[in-house]
Order: C-alpha cells, then structure tokens, then sequence
C-alpha cells in the first residue's frame, strides 16, 4: 500500500504532508505565526475606508459607509463600524493595516491569485511549494513540534504546500481516528503497522491533543470563531511554527452590505478572542497575526449592489510585538487602470520579507526568489 493510497482510506481529520520531521531548529521558530485568509476576495475599500476621499461615495453611492458611521483612525482613514471590536487593539498599538497590499501585473482569477500568494511567485511563474513550506525545507523546526503547521478552516495546504501540515476540523474527531489507528495496527495488519510507523505524525500529534486546554475566553459562534478555538487548542497541544485560519464568502458580487458587515464582524470578534486566549497561553508576545487573500474588490459598485473582483487591498497585522499604525498608501481613486482597479503600493512579499526577517530572523531572499523590503512595523 503506498503512502498517499493510505492517506486517503485514513486521512485522520488531517492532511499529513510528505517530508520528515528533522532534528535541526530554525532561528526564532519559537515565534508563532498566524495567517488568516480571507477567501473570496474581501472588500478591502469598505473594510479600510478612505473616508475623506470624495471619489468613495461618488464610486459608491449604494454601497459607501457614511462619514458618520466610520471609527475613524486618522483624519482621512478609517475602519467599517462592524470592526469595532478591533478598537482596543489600534488604540493599545497592537494592529498595524498596511494598505494597498497586491503585486505587478494582477490576475482577477480566484484560483490563480491565490496560488500566487500561497507560493510567493510571480503572475508568470508557477512554483509547486508554498512559501512556508520552502523556509521549513531551508530551516527546519525542531522535530518535536506537532507539525510545522496547522489548517483550520479548509484542508487546502496553500502556503504551507510541501511541507508537514495538519489540517483539523474537530480535535476529538482526530483523536478518535487516531486511537482508531492504533487499535487497527494492533489487530495485526503488517501493511497498516508499516504505514503507521512510516506516518506516526497523526498518533504523535494525537496524543499531543489529548489534554483538552480550558480556556476563559468566549470563542465567538460561526465559522472563524470554530477555527480560532480548534486553533489555540492545537497551540496549547505542541509547539507548532504556524497556523492558518480560513475564512470564506468574500466574494461579494451582490446584496453586498448586509454580507460583508457580517463577514467583518465575524473576522474582528475572531481575532479579539484570538488575542485573548493566546494571551492565557502566555503566547501572545510571541505571536504575529496576519490576514492575507487572493485579491480586493473593485472601487466602482457594480448594478446588483454588491462589488467585482479587484486587484490591491488592505491587510491586518496584530500581536503584542507590532507597532500599530497605518502602513503602505491609501488607494490612489483617481488613477485606476483600464480594469477600473486602483495600482498597489506594497507588493505582498513584503509582508512576507517582514515575517521572514524581521519575526524568524531568516533570510528571505531564497525562500521568496528575490529581495523585498521588510516593513518596520515590528517592536523586536
């Protein structure tokens, strides 16, 4: 029986990629990072809002949220009212948005965007590995983590492609599958024995899980708000280098308003308990948080009040060691291209840069197949 034949007759809750584990730690791997994507291409011009723009509302009749409804974080920018959990966060310093994050010559297809930011490659270059996963092989974490990374959310490795990942959907499901597995082996089946000792990731990981952590903290109801309490189990679990957390239904191409402030509402309640149980761990000063998505939306509404696919878009960054504020440039609503999309400003692999060097003490420059400016947006 081959590996990935076996994967498939017992997948354990979890995909278990293909390399092993390695003995030699990477620089500052202790360092937790959290990326949540945001699938579906969110709105960033109505999540970031460039309040004191008029081309806003003229481009968004419909769809523009009101001077008087925006928490304003400057005199010209500001945040949708469903974001207000994230307040505290901003006024204590810990967010940082970054604006008008993309890359050259951008691709409006879901599926191809995306894979772009998963494999920090260029709009022509198709790369098989994603990002993490190429600075794991060149910077292996220490073999008794419980994986290099954990999914929740969605079992799609993205970033984390060709490298040790664990997608969760339920901890007690894992660990049912897992005792399964074990019971299965004991019963004499040499073939399953072999796969099992050859894939003791998923037992290892199990056992790992097997003490239920009790948190304070009130995870929120809906779907990140799941994924944010299977998370930081899996965090309390073992050592893990990275978690990626999935939120879906951003592609908001009609009966936008009532969707989005929904989705936003579900992302800031998500990332404040985020925040909090992390901190009950005593994780939290180690711990950087990033959203990241294919791409935005159009600036210009579209006849069935919802928004089309864009091209740049803000991002969040958060954790105990940021220096919150406002980063990149806001969208530049005068100079949109034929497409009627607003030019980026940041090109994501910094962000990445920023992750690499500046969170992991890294180099980032083979891993992400070029040089691209760190943002100074981090404490230490």
């Amino acid at each position: 029986m081959e590996r990935r034949q076996f994967l498939r007759i017992f997948p354990a809750g979890a995909l278990v990629a293909l390399a092993p584990a390695v003995s030699v730690a990477a620089p500052q791997h202790g360092r937790l990072l959290v990326l949540v994507e945001l699938r579906g291409g969110n709105d960033g011009l109505n999540t970031v809002i460039p309040y004191a723009d008029p081309l806003y509302i003229a481009l968004r009749p419909r769809l523009g949220i009101r001077r008087d409804d925006v928490l304003q974080l400057d005199a010209a920018t500001g945040l949708h009212p469903a974001l207000r959990p994230l307040m505290p966060l901003w006024e204590t310093g810990e967010l940082a948005v970054v604006q008008s994050v993309g890359y050259p010559q951008p691709n409006l297809s879901h599926f191809r965007s995306i894979e772009i930011w998963d494999t920090a490659s260029g709009s022509g270059e198709y790369l098989a590995e994603g990002w993490l996963a190429r600075q794991f092989a060149r910077q292996p974490v220490p073999a008794d983590y419980l994986a290099e990374g954990v999914l929740v959310g969605s079992p799609e490795p993205g970033p984390l492609a060709g490298g040790r990942a664990i997608a969760l959907r339920d901890i007690e499901q894992f660990r049912r599958q897992a005792r399964l597995a074990r019971s299965r082996a004991a019963e004499g089946n040499a073939a399953l024995r072999h796969i099992l000792q050859v894939d003791s990731d998923i037992v290892r990981a199990a056992a790992r899980l097997e003490a239920q952590q009790s948190f304070k903290t009130q995870f929120p109801k809906g779907a990140l708000g799941e994924a944010v309490r299977i998370g930081c189990q899996a965090v309390a679990g073992g050592r893990v280098a990275a978690l990626r957390l999935t939120l879906g239904g951003f592609d908001t191409h009609q009966n936008q308003a009532g969707i989005h402030a929904g989705l936003l509402k579900q992302l800031a309640e998500g990332l404040l308990a985020l925040r909090s149980a992390l901190d009950e761990l005593g994780r939290w000063q180690d711990t950087l948080v990033m959203t990241y998505g294919e791409f935005g939306r159009r600036p210009k509404e579209n006849l069935s009040a919802g928004t089309d696919h864009g091209t740049a878009a803000p991002h969040f960054v958060l954790g105990g060691q940021v220096r919150g504020g406002l980063y990149g440039a806001p969208p530049a609503l005068d100079r949109l291209d034929g497409n009627g999309n607003p030019a980026f400003a940041v090109d994501f692999r910094s962000l990445y840069a920023t992750v690499l060097e500046r969170w992991w003490d890294a180099d980032s420059a083979e891993v992400l197949r070029g040089r691209y400016p760190p943002l100074d947006l981090l404490r230490a």
